[in-house]
């Protein structure tokens, strides 16, 4: 008889395991991170991306393609519509000039350089002319040249009508000329380089030079009465008897540094991938409540008032012209929707609006999603 029960059991496990087990996929959940990035969070990239080595990146365009990847192989469990606030570093602004000779980058105006600029009868420029004339001097700039002109500048009201002898230095940056900071005679006589107006070799190193334009820019009323933290200077300066160069500094609140400095964006994990976060913060135009008046969301009066004095009455529900809440839900998810016809799944909408509640008028702001078919009020 054990002979029976131990055959039964067997076929039993037998049977068991030749049925078709069912397919578990792991769970997914989404989560709200911020964070960091550490050196062994850049080191995840391939070690044919330099931030994996420099431990940065060298501007905002780049940390949106590289730390998506990161977050794929740090967080890659998580589910879509999780979302990370990531701080990096930025590393410091440089710029390699086109060319740097003194040589070639040095140039000063003659007589009929003047009548290059089409209807000039005068031998001086104002600023606003000499950036309209280069592109006639220079007709095939190529990124990051810089020219140093010498020439006479006249300035209705702030200079004698004949003009007076300047040297300013301009940049080929992004795609159009720009006027660039350049250090003055007076400057270079302050810190002792006043006899051939230009830094020396043993001004290398330990930060010189760097320190020295520090002390320019923040003693210049020009730069310090509007300075704003984050703000950026190119700075043109003369290096012994060959070269011109450009260093690029930025204010970090007290000083004009080369420092790298820390930044922060957000991301979302959209169709299993981490993406730059594309919230949208959407004030509404003038068109945008013409629009509103178009669609059936409210009562026609309220419609009507809100196309003509582009704010929403919000004082009490008896009015004819009042917006309830589902009113305003209901305006908006059409305005979203006539406005991005292509959104993304789990896309942030903020959008801002105008009120008028018995008397005063102020802002407030609805957040809402798409939850991958329609607009949703976001709880």
């Amino acid at each position: 008889m054990k002979k029976i029960y131990s055959l039964i059991a067997f076929i039993a496990v037998v049977l068991t395991a030749c049925q078709k087990q069912p397919n578990i996929s792991p769970a997914t959940y989404t989560k709200v991170m911020s964070l960091t990035l550490a050196q062994a969070d850049y080191k995840l990239l391939d070690t044919s991306k330099y931030p994996s080595k420099s431990y940065n990146f060298k501007s905002i365009a780049d940390a949106n393609t590289y730390i998506p990847q990161i977050l794929n192989a740090k967080e890659p469990q998580l589910g879509n519509g999780s979302t990370a606030i990531v701080t990096f570093t930025l590393a410091p602004l440089s710029i390699v000039l086109a060319d740097s000779t003194n040589a070639n980058t040095a140039y000063t105006l003659t007589k009929d350089d003047y009548t290059l600029l089409p209807g000039n009868k005068f031998t001086d420029f104002s600023t606003a002319q000499i950036l309209s004339w280069l592109p006639y001097k220079y007709t095939s700039p190529v990124a990051n040249q810089l020219a140093v002109l010498s020439y006479t500048y006249f300035e209705s009201g702030a200079t004698p009508s004949s003009g007076v002898p300047a040297t300013d230095a301009f940049l080929y940056l992004n795609g159009a000329w720009q006027k660039i900071y350049r250090v003055s005679a007076a400057q270079y006589a302050s810190v002792g380089r006043g006899n051939n107006n230009w830094f020396i070799a043993s001004d290398l190193g330990n930060n010189t030079i760097p320190s020295y334009i520090n002390t320019f820019l923040k003693a210049d009323p020009l730069v310090s009465t509007t300075v704003k933290k984050g703000d950026v200077k190119y700075v043109n300066y003369r290096y012994l008897t060959t070269y011109q160069k450009v260093i690029v500094l930025t204010y970090d609140g007290a000083n004009w540094v080369i420092n790298a400095t820390q930044s922060t964006a957000s991301f979302l994990k959209n169709n299993g991938a981490w993406i730059p976060d594309p919230t949208v913060y959407l004030t509404l135009s003038s068109a945008d409540y013409t629009f509103i008046g178009t669609t059936t969301a409210g009562t026609a009066a309220a419609r009507a008032n809100v196309a003509q004095y582009k704010d929403f009455n919000i004082s009490a529900s008896t009015d004819a012209t009042y917006w309830s809440d589902t009113d305003l839900n209901n305006a908006f998810i059409a305005l979203l929707a006539n406005k991005y016809t292509s959104p993304i799944k789990d896309q942030i909408f903020n959008v801002t609006y105008a009120v008028y509640k018995f008397g005063a008028i102020s802002n407030a702001t609805k957040t809402f999603t798409y939850n991958g078919s329609a607009f949703v009020i976001k709880s």
